[in-house]
């Protein structure tokens, strides 16, 4: 049998089965390095507790949101959204980075009937299955101590897919640009600010206008809106942050894609 020439899967189009392939091999990875994943769930049970109960005592409820609630319940769907952000980001970016440079990962799939969109795309979902299942532990957990609104709140599971699309994209975008391993000291320049001022300890109202302006064009601060909705069934108007998301991450995977093949395909 004669072997695959390298370049040729460039040219096999997108097949969402052989994307899945990528979500079965990152599965069967993932069952020896399942720990990863507990890490995600119980970072924001941590950030809640510190900051939704502890801080939470001394702020009472939060205003502003249709009705007074609490500030853990006013904390909780921004910790979920944080979560789904920075399951797909680290998914697409640390991981990805170390499959394109150090592992050569990507040179060996390549030679496979699979094309370097049908990679990207792969990665994609199995960032989403990720997003899934953080999301789905958190919503039961809170949702155990009344914090979540049933079953309006199920509503939380598609709006953390469609967060981790956006970001899984932003990142597989991002991976394209990375240097070296120093620069992912600029991803969490970036992604620290946002975590701290995207709406997920304070009101948008807290800020004075110039910096309101800045949050709402913030994807965090769309992506709080929608799981809040979800959760509270109060906040933002939730078709504005679906859109806003599905176009970022539309755009955002388009150009990542063009920009693997320039690299894979060189």
């Amino acid at each position: 049998m004669t072997a695959m020439p390298t370049g040729a899967s460039a040219e096999i189009p997108l097949r969402p089965g052989r994307a899945w392939t990528m979500v079965e091999r990152n599965l069967m990875i993932y069952r020896h390095t399942w720990p990863v994943l507990l890490a995600e769930i119980f970072e924001p049970m941590l950030y809640l507790l510190a900051f939704g109960v502890g801080v939470g005592l001394l702020v009472g409820d939060v205003p502003g949101l249709g009705a007074s609630i609490s500030y853990p319940q006013f904390v909780a769907p921004a910790l979920l959204a944080t979560a789904a952000m920075n399951g797909a980001m680290n998914e697409t970016t640390f991981n990805m980075y170390g499959k394109l440079t150090t592992d050569k990962t990507y040179e060996s799939i390549l030679t496979t009937p699979m094309s370097v969109r049908s990679v990207a795309l792969g990665e994609v979902f199995w960032a989403l299955v990720r997003g899934a299942i953080v999301a789905t532990v958190f919503l039961v957990v809170v949702s155990i101590f009344g914090l979540a609104n049933l079953p309006e709140a199920l509503l939380v599971i598609p709006s953390a897919l469609l967060i981790g699309f956006a970001f899984a994209a932003v990142g597989l975008l991002t991976v394209t640009f990375l240097r070296s391993w120093q620069d992912f000291q600029l991803i969490q320049l970036v992604m620290l600010p946002m975590f701290l001022f995207a709406t997920t300890f304070f009101p948008l109202d807290v800020y004075p206008r110039p910096v309101q302006v800045f949050v709402e064009v913030l994807p965090l601060y769309h992506s709080v809106e929608l799981v809040r909705a979800a959760f509270l069934g109060t906040g933002g108007n939730p078709a504005v942050a679906v859109i806003y998301l599905a176009v970022l991450g539309i755009v955002a995977l388009a150009v990542a894609v063009r920009r693997l093949e320039d690299t894979l395909r060189p």
